[in-house]
């Protein structure tokens, strides 16, 4: 829910390569297509990370300023349908994988801004595991992330990721070296309250045995 309620962590383990196969699926931190340099990550979701102004955005836009764009819709989705393969997501163009993401510097005290079309529609905030996807880019040296991210020291990081409706906090436990990070396990901030409450009243005959 959102807003002030009961915090919830939710923890997420060996959720790398879950349908690609491989934390990085192409091999590679970093691949270019279109001229665009982008980064190819599955840490529980498929996610393509791009930066908004290779694609010629700021990327603080709305969903609906985003999604009246055609020239940026058919960037991002010619971008899709080349890198889906090299994902081993095989033949993408009726999927709704990968998610792509378009990254910006944090402007709300966050740690990166994000912009995400699955796949066609921006949507109005991230995916859970999408979030966990570009909070791990966000780690990984040499990612399009680098100059744009910023990344808390030490081997548990709370990240927050920026979306057009507010952010998501993500929890990273990261081993590894500085060179060769390992992320072991991922949590995510949920939030819940009360919402309802039942009185059931009970015949005073069931307990008296009759």
């Amino acid at each position: 829910m959102p807003g002030t309620a009961a915090p919830i962590v939710c923890n997420y383990l060996d959720v790398a390569g879950s349908a690609t196969g491989s934390l990085l699926p192409t091999g590679n931190v970093r691949d270019i297509v279109d001229g665009v340099e982008i980064t190819c990550i599955d840490n529980g979701m498929p996610v393509v990370v791009m930066r908004a102004r290779d694609l010629g955005i700021s990327g603080y836009e709305s969903p609906k300023e985003l999604d009246a764009n055609k020239e940026f819709k058919a960037k991002v989705e010619s971008i899709r349908l080349q890198i889906g393969p090299r994902m081993n997501l095989g033949d993408v163009k009726k999927k709704v994988v990968p998610k792509m993401s378009v990254i910006a510097p944090a402007r709300a005290g966050g740690h990166v801004c994000t912009r995400t079309l699955i796949p066609h529609d921006t949507h109005a905030a991230i995916g859970v595991l999408g979030a966990v996807s570009v909070a791990t880019a966000c780690i990984l040296p040499g990612s399009v992330t680098a100059g744009i991210a910023t990344v808390p020291e030490g081997p548990i990081k709370q990240m927050s990721v920026e979306h057009p409706t507010g952010e998501f906090s993500v929890t990273l436990e990261v081993g590894g070296t500085r060179e060769q990070p390992r992320v072991q396990k991922a949590g995510l901030l949920r939030t819940a309250r009360l919402i309802m409450r039942g009185e059931v009243l009970v015949p005073a005959a069931i307990w008296d045995g009759r």
